[in-house]
């Protein structure tokens, strides 16, 4: 916080000392300034169109899946890119319900995706289950995916 109160009170002081060279100087960083936050947005955009196009499903499926990981997940890549990374938590809801009743502990499993997938790939593992509270069982539950963040190779 002082190195920016200082910047902004040299900025100050040279602008009222050399106000033609700080103004000119001024617009060129602000016009430099602009152009790199337009390309982070239009990147972002990009990403999120891309994450728009993934199919995740996840079924609690304890007789196709092992004992420790019973949720059975289902990824497509819609996207015309091949995805390098995904990460996302998942949320355990009753049908029909909008409560999320998985807790996010420190312990809590950690879900990443396939390092590559192609366009049109679909990927398939089984998962374990979060934290759930107490007094719900995983079999009476719909399971998604939230907070789903990736990176496409382009």
């Amino acid at each position: 916080m002082l190195i920016g109160a200082l910047l902004i009170l040299t900025w100050i002081v040279l602008l009222v000392r050399y106000p033609a060279r700080a103004l000119s100087v001024s617009m060129g960083a602000l016009l430099g300034l602009g152009l790199v936050a337009s390309w982070v947005i239009w990147q972002e955009g990009r990403e999120a169109r891309h994450l728009a196009h993934l199919e995740l499903r996840m079924e609690y499926a304890p007789d196709r899946c092992p004992a420790n990981r019973p949720l059975a997940l289902s990824l497509k890549n819609g996207s015309t890119a091949a995805l390098s990374e995904l990460r996302w938590e998942i949320a355990a809801h009753r049908p029909g319900d909008s409560v999320n009743l998985a807790e996010y502990l420190y312990e809590s499993p950690r879900y990443r995706g396939p390092d590559d997938l192609l366009p049109g790939d679909t990927w398939q593992d089984c998962l374990p289950l979060p934290t759930l509270r107490p007094g719900y069982r995983a079999s009476t539950l719909e399971f998604r995916a939230e907070r789903v963040q990736g990176s496409f190779a382009y």
